[in-house]
This record gives C-alpha cells, sequence and structure tokens, in this order.
C-alpha cells in the first residue's frame, strides 16, 4: 500500500520539477521572434508571415498568411493556383495548420480553392474535427465563404498534356528550387518533382505554430495524399520543445512519422540540425536503394528559436526571417 504521506510529498515534488521546467523553457525564449519556411520561394512567405510578426501578432495568423503568399503564387507549379495537375489534369491540393495549444486541422484533396491553408484553420477552429478530405472538403470551403474558381492555368495545362505523350513518370529532385535548376521547363517530358512550402514560426510570446501546403506530387494518382496534410509527417508542433515540417517524397515521410519524430528527438535534446539529420537517416536505412532516388528534407525550429534542416540530397534550401535579416537562404546540409 502507498503511504498517504510519501504520495503527497512526491506529487508535491513532481509539481515543482514541472514548474520549474516550464520556467526554464520560457527564460531560454530569447524573445525575438523568427520564421523559416522550406525552398527559395520561401523567401517571400516570410515576408508575408514577417507582416504580423513584426508587429507583435500569433505565430498561428504568421504562418496562415505567410504560405497564402506561395497559394496564390501563378508561377510555382508544386503550391496552390498553378499546380501541376494529376494524371487525369485535376488539381487537387492538400494543407495542414497547428497551433502553439496542440490544435490543428487539415484539409486533403481540395478541388477549386485557391487556399487550402485557410479551410484547413477553419476546419480546426469551426468543427470538431482534425482533417476534411475530398468533396466534403469542397462543401465545407463553400460554406464557409470560400469561392470556387478554375486552378489549372494555361502553363500547367500545358505541360500535363505535353507529359500525356509518355505518360511516364521521372519525378526530377528539387526541380522547384530556383537556385538549382533555371529551365524545368526545358527538360525533357517536363518533369517535375512535388514539393511543398512548410513554414514554422516563433511569436514574441515564445509561442509556435507551423503551416504546410501543396498540390502534390505532379501527375499522381488521382485521390493521392502524400504528407504535408498529415499531422506528425508532414507537419508538427509541441510548443514546450519546437517544430517541424517536411518536404519532398511524402510516402516516406508517412512511412516513418518524421515531423513528429524530429521534434520528439529535440526534446530528447538533439539540436533542430542533428534531429532532421536522424529522422533522414531512419528513411536511408530502412530503404537504401529507396532513399538514392528521392529527396526528402526536414526542417526544425525549437523553442530558443534554434533551427536546422537535414536532406537525403544536395538541392534543398530553406529561408529565415527575423529582426536581422528578412531574405536569408540557406542551403541544407545532405547525405549525398
Amino acid at each position: 500500500m502507498i503511504n498517504r504521506r510519501k504520495f503527497i510529498q512526491s506529487t508535491v515534488l513532481a509539481s515543482a520539477a514541472v514548474a520549474l521546467n516550464n520556467k526554464t523553457a520560457l527564460a531560454a525564449f530569447s524573445g525575438k521572434p523568427i520564421v523559416i519556411s522550406t525552398w527559395d520561394f520561401g523567401i517571400a512567405a516570410n515576408k508575408d508571415a514577417w507582416k504580423i510578426l513584426s508587429k507583435n501578432g500569433t505565430a498561428l495568423d504568421a504562418v496562415e498568411l505567410g504560405v497564402q503568399n506561395a497559394e496564390a503564387d501563378v508561377t510555382n507549379q508544386s503550391v496552390g493556383y498553378g499546380g501541376l495537375p494529376d494524371r487525369d489534369g485535376i488539381v487537387t491540393l492538400d494543407a495542414c495548420i497547428m497551433d502553439d495549444k496542440g490544435n490543428c486541422g487539415a484539409v486533403l484533396a481540395l478541388e477549386n480553392i485557391k487556399h487550402p491553408i485557410a479551410v484547413a484553420r477553419k476546419v480546426m477552429e469551426k468543427t470538431p474535427h482534425v482533417m476534411l478530405a475530398g468533396n466534403g472538403a469542397l462543401q465545407f470551403a463553400l460554406e464557409q465563404g470560400f469561392k470556387k474558381e478554375n486552378l489549372l492555368t494555361e502553363k500547367s495545362k500545358k505541360d500535363w498534356q505535353e507529359w500525356l505523350k509518355t505518360a511516364k513518370y521521372e519525378p526530377v529532385m528539387n526541380i522547384e528550387n530556383k537556385l538549382y535548376n533555371t529551365t524545368p521547363t526545358k527538360l525533357p517530358g517536363n518533369q517535375y518533382n512535388h514539393d511543398t512550402i512548410g513554414m514554422l514560426a516563433l511569436d514574441s510570446n515564445g509561442n509556435l505554430s507551423g503551416a504546410c501546403t501543396t498540390s502534390g506530387m505532379a501527375y499522381k494518382l488521382h485521390g493521392r495524399v502524400g504528407d504535408s496534410p498529415i499531422i506528425g509527417a508532414g507537419l508538427y508542433v509541441d510548443n514546450e520543445v519546437g517544430g517541424a515540417t517536411s518536404t519532398g517524397v511524402g510516402e516516406e515521410v508517412v512511412r516513418n512519422v518524421g515531423s513528429f519524430l524530429v521534434v520528439e528527438l529535440m526534446r530528447q535534446g538533439y539540436s533542430p540540425a542533428e534531429a532532421c539529420k536522424e529522422a533522414v537517416m531512419r528513411i536511408i536505412k530502412k530503404k537504401p536503394e529507396t532513399a538514392k532516388n528521392i529527396q526528402v528534407g526536414f526542417l526544425a525550429l525549437n523553442k530558443k528559436g534554434e533551427y536546422g534542416s537535414y536532406a537525403i540530397q544536395q538541392g534543398f534550401s530553406y529561408a529565415v526571417c527575423n529582426n536581422e535579416k528578412q531574405d536569408l537562404l540557406i542551403k541544407s546540409l545532405s547525405y549525398y
């Protein structure tokens, strides 16, 4: 039988330890807001997020506004409006968002809505659910006042029609990154990898939030969903520890619950870069032959405002925006 006095003493000591840990975590925060996001198009997205953060706004508002920049960019064929379609010529979008309290929302295979991240936030705030998919997600979006519009641009339609001549699926790694591929439309068959914008922000109150949005893998099977809208795979945030997001071939991220893994590793004391590297190594160790021909990258931000990344292949970059500099672009470390 447990001694009542010892039980009370142990409970008091445990409560004190938790309070001390929370106090330490808060003390570690620098008080300076920061936002980071994947790929070179993250620079413009970060600047929009910074409009919120620089005025002491919330990280949640910042990441929602920030990724909408990429969703609305018609020249970005891997996210939102102008995104490359599936093999049936249909543009389907995926997105998720997560706040500092652990609330989250997502939409999967959403059609005809330019800003899926805004719909994902509505799912989080207006429903008891985390995910809505397909026609149900569209129905909900329309009920919330979103406008239905055609997302297949003439450029993406033309590229899809060119692809149909061979219908051969051979994605090219890092094709969206303008630093490494300046003439994607001249590549044989107009092949494209999919990609994503994942964004993480820490506001002036020390709270974290994240968002992730994509048009998914180009010329995918209709209905395919990758890691981007899956909480724990494409995005995960724990306000006591940090946040993580991913980019690349989503199937491998889902199989390893990648972003959750990165956050849990940071909880154990790994730096953001070390945690991202370990998550990448898990993928490589499980499927070494597959990993040689795919790209997966992770990006992480901890409670202190420290950040880092790691990828399987060279070519992954990420953007950083803080008080010192709003357009910093960093080339990620990689295994190959």
